[in-house]
């Protein structure tokens, strides 16, 4: 008996030890946090969505309580929200420079021939696995929603003709359309970039307009026409905004199919 009560007396003193132990280091290596933490997170809209660059709306608001990032860096937050942000940071809202979804491919029902009929299921990426989905062009558009099914702000809707058409009032660049297109054809770009490229197509000549009757067709007339802006790489035209250049809407005025577009205002965009 008395072993037992050793054995006893032991184990209680060892647990008592290390729950001493545990509850200094508990309070040694605790990190304060951040009062206004909670109220952030109470502000932001919650969506998670991840178009602002962190994991969800807490990690924004560690971002911003660390100064990584400026309250207008939310594209879900209305202008009262972010203003009632900035005021807890003591700071500016920031410039809000809009950002939203573009489709590289105007290639709707009317433009692309249809070399076979589609029955499997209703989702862009098992077409792609049955011999690209049937339509003639391989890398254009194909029409069955995957996009409109992962946005979660409801922005894109598929018109008559088989392309998305993205509400540009409700986007909020968060990517969903990026990773759920399987030709990987939507890019997020700041809306005020107004020359966009809207084909996927590396063919050239006869041999692209064959497949789609918007298809960009290499012939170079856009890089020739601004050439300090564009140039041609893999049969397509490439924008260079890195340049500093400012886009030039002569660039769209010889194109013979209309695949280089100069976005104007309005609420909707088909890319």
């Amino acid at each position: 008996m008395a072993t037992v009560a050793t054995a006893v007396a032991i184990m209680s003193g060892l647990g008592v030890l290390f729950a001493a132990v545990l509850a200094g280091a508990q309070k040694f290596f605790r990190v304060e946090e951040d009062p206004r933490l909670e109220a952030l997170v109470d502000l932001l809209p919650g969506s998670n969505c991840g178009a602002c660059g962190a994991p969800g709306c807490a990690g924004f608001a560690d971002h911003l309580i660390a100064g990584k990032a400026a309250p207008s860096e939310c594209t879900v937050a209305d202008g009262e929200t972010l203003a009632a942000v900035a005021d807890i940071l003591g700071v500016e809202v920031g410039t809000i420079n809009k950002r939203v979804a573009r489709l590289k491919c105007a290639g709707d029902n009317r433009s692309v021939r249809t070399n076979a009929m589609y029955m499997g299921v209703n989702s862009c990426r098992a077409a792609k696995l049955v011999d690209g989905g049937g339509k003639s062009c391989p890398w254009g558009c194909l029409g069955l929603a995957d996009c409109e099914e992962a946005c979660t702000f409801g922005a894109i809707e598929m018109s008559d003709e088989g392309l998305p058409v993205v509400e540009l009032d409700a986007c909020t660049a968060c990517g969903d359309c990026v990773r759920a297109c399987p030709l990987d054809l939507f890019v997020i770009e700041p809306v005020s970039r107004r020359l966009f490229v809207q084909c996927s197509s590396p063919m050239a000549g006869d041999a692209a307009r064959d497949q789609c009757a918007v298809a960009c067709d290499a012939c170079g007339r856009c890089a020739a026409d601004a050439p300090d802006l564009i140039d041609m790489r893999d049969g397509l035209p490439v924008i260079h905004w890195e340049r500093g250049v400012e886009a030039q809407r002569r660039a769209t005025w010889r194109c013979p199919t209309g695949a280089i577009v100069w976005k104007e205002e309005g609420k909707k965009s088909n890319g």
